[in-house]
């Protein structure tokens, strides 16, 4: 239950880093995207807390499912029109930083908070 909760937590927080750099740019971020951004990396956390899957090492399980908790936010990032970003560009972006984020979750979860799967 631990892993669970502080995975959750931290997919949360990172959903929240990740709003604050998408609003970052010079036009205002629509409600819906920003809310789609903190639930896609609140469910990354939830599903890195409750799945007993294991990939060999605690790195690869948080980029494997920091990629796959990125796609379907990543494929909506594809039709937001952007002047910054090309649509391919959005989409690798969102799955490098999910990746990433993934990593970080991961590393709190196993590392920090020593919660074992």
């Amino acid at each position: 239950m631990k892993r669970l909760i502080v995975s959750t937590l931290s997919g949360l927080l990172f959903g929240f880093a990740c709003f604050g750099l998408a609003s970052s740019g010079p036009e205002p971020l629509p409600w819906m995207i920003g809310v789609q951004i903190i639930l896609s990396r609140a469910l990354m956390g939830f599903g890195l807390g409750i799945t007993k899957f294991e990939f060999g090492h605690w790195t690869i399980r948080g980029l494997a499912f920091g990629l796959i908790f990125s796609l379907p936010l990543a494929f909506g990032g594809m039709i937001a029109e952007s002047p910054e970003f090309t649509p391919m560009m959005m989409f690798i972006s969102t799955v490098f930083m999910g990746m990433i984020y993934g990593f970080l979750v991961e590393f709190i979860t196993t590392v920090l908070f020593k919660s074992k799967i």
